[in-house]
This record gives structure tokens, C-alpha cells and sequence, in this order.
């Protein structure tokens, strides 16, 4: 216990150092680019934004999609970001040149999710039409569809070396797929099987993180398939909203919540080390930056504003 708790006594608070206007509608989702540098963002509002990682001022406004954005990816050398909409489609975009250079067609619903294999030649996408299909990136074809839950799928990600894939849907599993043949490998299932909201594999790729809509976060051991760890505290019954794990400074679990704050919690010890105030709505995705620790969040219609939060030295 002498160690649990030094780790969250030692922690430094976050404070607001930006606050990015811009968008017209809800944020949907902020990601830190792999290099640090950009941040980008989606909202309902159509359009994708990209910022500066480092002041906040807006680099690009990418504009194509007809319906509003779920998501946004960007691919691990930073130079493209493939987008995610109701409209039902993907697209995707050069960073450098702000133009869309191909739309993924095929899902016969809202495209809700979406992410790069750490190679960024395949790209993962889940839908309200139930499927996860995974596409090449070069091409823009569809490679396979998978029939993978029974209710619109909320989360798509690869592990750190792309062989496997993690879904969550709202029929309350989570799936791993072989990303190279499609077959599923194992089902996560809990003794009650809420919705699950949202699922990220942890950086070493062993362990899976769950949002759920029962105001919990799990943590799995992905190859036992047993449960580890519940974090609570937070609101989350109603949104999809992401978290992540922040590893640049100690192990933090992060999420949004529904309260209209960031939470933070010591990934061992499991409590609560800090909760980051200011957003006025739900608070709908986090990100945290790959070197830095910083911290990007977005919230919902009575907001439409992504903050960066900083550790003070």
C-alpha cells in the first residue's frame, strides 16, 4: 500500500492552459497526433478540425462529410487522419494539404468509430449497422466485414502491433478479432453485460480498458480474459465517452464523464487523483499526448470547446 499511495501523493494536479473555439456543433472526438505535434478533433458540425498541440491555434478545417463526425484517427506517421460520419462513410485526409483523398463506402449505417493499425496501412471501422469492417488504407477497399455484434458497435482498436482488433457494442460484449483472418478469438463477458460505450487496448497491448454504461471502467486482462480493476466515480450511462490510459508521467486511467469533468484515477490504487473542471457539457472524449503530459478534452452542444490541460513542473 506505501507505494499506491506515494504514487498519488506525488501527483501533480493538471491545470487549463488552452481553450479551443471553433466548432459549431458537439465535439465528438479529440486525438493527440502520434508525434505530438497537432491535435485534431470531430464534431457533429460536419467538419474535422486540426489544432496545434502546442497553442491551441487551429492549423486546418477539413470539410466533406454531408452528416456529422463520430470520429477521427490519425495514422501513426502523423500525415493522414481518416474521419468517421452519420453520413456513412469514411474519408480520408492529407494532414499537410487539408484535401480528401479517398471515401470509404460500404457501411450501410452511421459509421460510429475508427482507428489505424499501428502500420497504417489497414484501417478499422465499426458502425451502427453492426458490422466492423476493416479497409487498405492505399487502395480505400474494403477488405473484410465482419457480422460482429448484435447492436451498433461504439469502439474499433488495433493492439500495439496490429495483429489483433477489440470491439464494444451496446449488446454488452467485446470482442477480439485476428486482424489478418477475421475470426474471433474470445469474447469478454461480464456476470451482467451492460452496454459497453467504448474499449481501448493498453499501450504494452495487454490489458483492455472498458467503458460501460453503468458508470464503470474495467480493466481486463486480455489473455486470461479475467477482470482486474473497476474504476468509478464518474457519470457515464447515457454517451460513448472514451478514455485512455496516461503513462508519461506514473499509470492514470482518464475519461470523460458526464458531469462536465475529466477524471483522472491512480491505474493501480484505483482512486480518484484528480477531477479537471471548466467544460460546461458532457465531456465526450480525452486524449492524452504521447511525451507530454498534457491532456485533450472535448464536450458535447452546450460547450463545442476542446480543452488542454497541463501538469505544472
Amino acid at each position: 500500500m506505501a507505494s499506491e499511495a506515494k504514487s498519488s501523493s506525488s501527483f501533480k494536479p493538471y491545470k487549463l492552459k488552452h481553450i479551443l473555439t471553433g466548432h459549431k456543433r458537439a465535439v465528438s472526438s479529440v486525438k493527440f497526433s502520434a508525434d505530438g505535434k497537432l491535435l485534431g478533433s470531430a464534431s457533429a458540425d460536419k467538419s474535422v478540425r486540426i489544432w496545434s498541440a502546442g497553442d491551441g491555434s487551429v492549423k486546418k478545417e477539413l470539410q466533406g462529410h454531408t452528416e456529422g463526425v463520430s470520429d477521427m484517427a490519425w495514422s501513426s506517421d502523423s500525415h493522414y487522419i481518416c474521419s468517421a460520419s452519420d453520413d456513412k462513410t469514411l474519408r480520408i485526409w492529407d494532414v499537410h494539404t487539408g484535401n480528401c483523398i479517398k471515401t470509404l463506402k460500404g457501411h450501410t449505417n452511421y459509421v460510429f468509430c475508427v482507428n489505424f493499425n499501428p502500420q497504417s496501412n489497414l484501417i478499422v471501422s465499426g458502425s451502427f449497422d453492426e458490422t466492423v469492417r476493416i479497409w487498405d488504407m492505399k487502395t480505400g477497399k474494403c477488405l473484410k466485414v465482419l457480422p460482429a455484434h448484435s447492436d451498433p458497435v461504439t469502439a474499433v482498436h488495433f493492439n500495439r502491433d496490429g495483429s489483433l482488433i477489440v470491439s464494444s457494442s451496446y449488446d454488452g460484449l467485446c470482442r477480439i478479432w485476428d486482424s489478418a483472418t477475421g475470426h474471433c478469438l474470445k469474447t469478454l463477458i461480464d456476470d451482467e453485460n451492460p452496454p459497453v460505450s467504448f474499449v481501448n487496448f493498453s499501450p504494452n497491448g495487454k490489458f483492455i480498458l472498458a467503458g460501460t454504461l453503468d458508470n464503470t471502467l474495467r480493466l481486463w486482462n486480455f489473455g486470461t480474459g479475467k477482470f482486474l480493476k473497476t474504476y468509478t466515480g464518474h457519470a457515464n450511462s447515457k454517451y460513448c465517452i472514451s478514455s485512455t490510459f496516461s503513462v508519461t508521467n506514473g499509470k492514470y486511467i482518464v475519461s470523460g464523464s458526464e458531469d462536465n469533468c475529466v477524471y483522472l484515477w491512480d491505474l493501480q490504487a484505483r482512486n480518484i487523483v484528480q477531477k479537471l473542471e471548466g467544460h460546461t457539457d458532457t465531456v465526450i472524449s480525452v486524449s492524452c499526448h504521447p511525451t507530454e503530459n498534457k491532456i485533450a478534452s472535448g464536450a458535447l452542444e452546450n460547450d463545442k470547446t476542446l480543452r488542454i490541460w497541463v501538469q505544472e513542473n
